[in-house]
């Protein structure tokens, strides 16, 4: 029996009278990747934000690691401690250099000496194939450079659980391979993953379960060959062709 990672049960959100998360019920088991995909506004980046309490959901539980996630300040912390994600945009901070960059978050939050954090993150700079930009400053690398130097600061704060809001949807088509490779290599490593994309190989590749979403519901699921092959409702088929087409 795999261990439990994240599991939301009836998770509901509202945005004023909008309710973008209808009755979302998820089970992720240690170790597995889930890659979430669905059209813009399905819900689907609410979900991995409401994971982290970067979003608050209103009515529902979410557990993490056992853990589950309230409104206390204690708790959140406890649960971010445990999760790192990746957005779409780099978030980092431009006038530090890389090393800089991947050391803040282990010194303030982890506490570690800076010796430690600077040999944390040149390991993970190594993970991510660009151990020689860590002296640069964000605006002297590529986006594609950029985005790995985005997933290196995340694993230096040792999660046991990635989330990724379409991490390479704001990337050139030729830099989008080299982010691919390195979260399939994490995927192989048996880092548990929560992927929101529409990178329709990286799912046939990595992905344990596949989610589709439409206005704010979990429409299907199941294993990326049975989702692909035979997908069980309309709105999952006519997605699926649009994005293969492309």
């Amino acid at each position: 029996m795999t261990e439990t990672a994240i599991e939301l049960v009836g998770v509901n959100k509202w945005f004023g009278d909008f309710h973008v998360l209808k009755d979302i019920d998820l089970t992720v088991g240690a170790g597995q990747k889930v890659v979430i995909c669905g059209p813009s506004g399905s819900g689907k980046s609410t979900v991995v934000r409401c994971i982290n309490r970067l979003e608050k959901h209103q009515k529902g539980t979410i557990r993490v690691n056992g853990t589950e996630l309230r409104g206390d300040a204690q708790t959140i912390a406890a649960i971010r401690s445990e999760v790192g994600m990746v957005f779409q945009q780099f978030n980092l901070f431009p006038h530090l250099t890389v090393l800089d960059n991947l050391m803040l978050g282990p010194v303030k939050a982890r506490g570690l000496t800076r010796a430690e954090a600077e040999k944390t993150a040149r390991h993970y700079l190594a993970r991510v194939h660009i151990p020689d930009q860590a002296d640069k400053y964000p605006g002297q690398l590529s986006g594609g450079q950029q985005q790995r130097v985005a997933i290196a600061r995340s694993l230096c704060m040792e999660p046991r659980v990635l989330l990724f809001d379409e991490p390479t949807s704001a990337l050139d088509p030729e830099m989008i391979s080299e982010v691919l490779d390195v979260m399939i290599e994490l995927a192989l490593d048996g880092m548990t993953m929560v992927v929101v994309t529409h990178e329709m190989g990286f799912a046939r590749k990595v992905a344990d379960q596949m989610v589709f979403m439409d206005a704010g519901e979990i429409v299907e699921r199941g294993a990326p060959e049975e989702v692909f092959a035979a997908p069980k409702s309309d709105r999952c088929r006519k997605f699926l062709s649009q994005i293969l087409q492309h």
